[in-house]
């Protein structure tokens, strides 16, 4: 699973108390010291376990970014804190469907590959290129997170949902395809983009800005 939080410098917030400024890294960094038991759990088969506490993550996740967005308390950090642990957490969700779910797995053996192709390859090309997670949190990353969480949870406590499957399975692939695309015209690292049609969109006005400029010149 992949999922998903909104962190960026975009505006100074208000002054705060330090632990309010601080609440959204917190709850980043549990959901990252959770990870070893998560795994554990996983190593364990113990489904119960491993599926309330994955649940947990999926929801520290969905908090932790609607505490930053709401309370202006975006940065580079955040982003870079709540990729990682989002990562962790993928990765260590696929150890557990695979260790657990296992007949589910090889049904699915082609769809998963070529999923987790476009996931490896997308982290790879982000440190080539810029030395660090790409932290895009778009849009269509957000949809494909809760759809792939929603998904994993019903496997575990309800069992298998074609429909489910094959919804979170496309959005997922057409995400990732979007993130390789904002990795081929985006020179620089920037978290929060929220899609590709904002990065064109903010080429283009940066690229008229600047003729702009020059004709003035």
């Amino acid at each position: 699973m992949t999922t998903v939080g909104d962190r960026t410098n975009v505006t100074s917030p208000p002054a705060r108390p330090a632990w309010i400024r601080n609440m959204p890294n917190a709850i980043s960094l549990c959901r990252l010291l959770a990870t070893p038991v998560l795994l554990a759990a996983a190593l364990q088969e113990r489904s119960l376990l491993f599926a309330w506490l994955l649940l947990a993550c999926l929801l520290s996740d969905i908090v932790d970014g609607l505490l930053a967005r709401s309370l202006r308390l975006q940065s580079p950090f955040g982003a870079a804190l709540d990729s990682a642990a989002d990562i962790l957490v993928t990765i260590i969700g696929a150890v557990g469907t695979i260790t657990m779910q296992w007949p589910f797995v090889v049904a699915h053996a082609w769809q998963l590959e070529l999923l987790a192709a476009l996931f490896a390859g997308e982290v790879l090309i982000s440190f080539a290129r810029y030395g660090r997670l790409s932290s895009f949190h778009t849009y269509l990353v957000r949809v494909s997170a809760y759809a792939q969480g929603a998904f994993v949870l019903s496997l575990f406590f309800w069992g298998y949902s074609a429909a489910l499957f094959y919804f979170m399975w496309i959005v997922s692939c057409i995400s990732q395809l979007e993130e390789w695309a904002i990795l081929a015209v985006q020179p620089t690292w920037t978290s929060d983009v929220r899609g590709l049609y904002w990065v064109l969109k903010a080429r283009t006005t940066n690229g008229t800005q600047r003729a702009g400029r020059e004709r003035r010149g």
